[in-house]
């Protein structure tokens, strides 16, 4: 019912996603044969290219969702043609999760779409709707993962396996991070609608800061490892050597 209100312009994919589609696949396959003489070079594009294509499925999940909970406004914005630059704000959404990976090799999460929350009935598709986004994460990095726990990787290149490796380190830390009850993190969308009236008035001011917040925290050296620590023991869970997302990790950084 809800897909019938949009136009097939409002679902068209946009260019500015199959560019940068391109780059991962150019980027992938440079890093897979080593074609280039600098493999830090062509890991880092492969990486930062593919990382954004999974924040425009992450940002396109809330937003698909929202459709067909009820918010049919979410076809004029722009949202479902998977087009970064139609998001709330480019910068928080992609500009900022990439500094994020660069200086720290975490995959926090940026700024959401906008969804028109009156439009939609009931707690649980309130819910659904924010949880979309990191469970999308969860899929990339069960993708990301599959040559490793179905112990495939013989094949695969050494660059193109640490990329791979340091990218589902990636979407782990932002499952992870997304799904923590924050204000202003997709986990406090979940629980919000089961929250009283109360507690959510009392809370919303600090909703934006909640992504700072986090940010800050990871910054102390005693929970950044213990985070780390969690991550690294679900990604060698899936067959993910703590020396394969380390070597990623320093071929993505190849200025250092």
């Amino acid at each position: 019912m809800t897909t019938a209100t949009t136009r097939s312009s409002d679902r068209r994919i946009s260019p500015v996603f199959i560019g940068i589609l391109a780059v991962t696949a150019v980027t992938g396959w440079a890093t897979w044969t080593g074609f280039s003489d600098q493999p830090g070079v062509a890991v880092f594009l492969f990486v930062t290219a593919a990382w954004v294509v999974s924040l425009c499925l992450h940002e396109y999940a809330h937003a698909r969702t929202a459709l067909h909970s009820g918010d049919i406004t979410i076809g004029s914005k722009g949202y479902l043609t998977l087009n970064p630059l139609k998001y709330t704000h480019a910068l928080l959404s992609i500009v900022l999760p990439v500094v994020f990976v660069i200086m720290g090799g975490i995959g926090l999460p940026g700024g959401a779409v906008f969804i028109e929350r009156g439009r939609i009935q009931g707690r649980w598709r309130h819910s659904l709707i924010s949880a979309a986004g990191p469970l999308t994460n969860v899929v990339f990095a069960l993708v990301c993962t599959a040559p490793f726990w179905l112990h495939a990787v013989d094949g695969v290149p050494p660059y193109f396996r640490f990329a791979l490796a340091f990218l589902a380190l990636l979407q782990v830390s932002a499952a992870i991070l997304n799904f923590l009850p924050v204000p202003g993190l997709d986990g406090w969308g979940v629980i919000e609608p089961w929250l009283s009236y109360k507690v959510k008035r009392q809370v919303e001011p600090f909703a934006p800061f909640g992504l700072l917040f986090v940010f800050v925290l990871l910054w102390q050296s005693s929970i950044n490892r213990e985070f780390f620590d969690l991550v690294d023991a679900i990604l060698r869970g899936l067959g993910v050597s703590y020396s394969d997302t380390s070597y990623g990790y320093d071929l993505y950084r190849f200025w250092t």
